[in-house]
């Protein structure tokens, strides 16, 4: 997100769709030519964010281990996003708190209320959920979902 923070409304767009070549490629072979591509025609205009993903490469081609179910899971923020926007919307019309395990029983009990409101599945669960028992074996073992 922070990729797009100083770019013009106007190319926002198209700036995006090139990226998501990036990160919509099926191999960390491909994204890497992508990426390249992506430089050659955004260089010259907006030099930060080629320098900032190539630098980053080795931390973000991790991506690139897992398969595409659990990559579409990563980089799709939709879900946290409202659940922030919502505890947003809860602290916005009160600006003071008296102290910090007061905004604490606030943000717990507004968290309750919003997953009471979560009753669908994602598309594919179970087989996302497969696949994240292959990577994260022993964390999967604690947690119960």
């Amino acid at each position: 997100r922070n990729t797009t923070n100083y770019v013009s409304y106007k190319d926002l767009k198209k700036l995006m769709a090139d990226l998501k070549m990036v990160y919509a490629a099926p191999d960390e072979a491909a994204a890497l030519e992508e990426l390249e591509s992506f430089g050659k025609k955004w260089n010259s205009k907006y030099p930060k964010i080629y320098k900032s993903w190539s630098e980053r490469w080795a931390t973000l081609s991790t991506y690139f281990k897992y398969p595409n179910e659990v990559r579409k899971l990563i980089y799709t923020t939709n879900a946290i996003e409202g659940f922030n926007r919502q505890l947003r919307k809860v602290t916005k019309s009160k600006t003071v708190f008296p102290s910090d395990d007061s905004l604490l029983k606030m943000l717990y009990l507004a968290t309750m209320d919003i997953t009471k409101k979560w009753t669908g599945r994602r598309r594919d669960w179970s087989q996302i959920r497969a696949q994240l028992e292959i990577y994260f074996e022993e964390r999967l073992e604690k947690a119960e979902f």
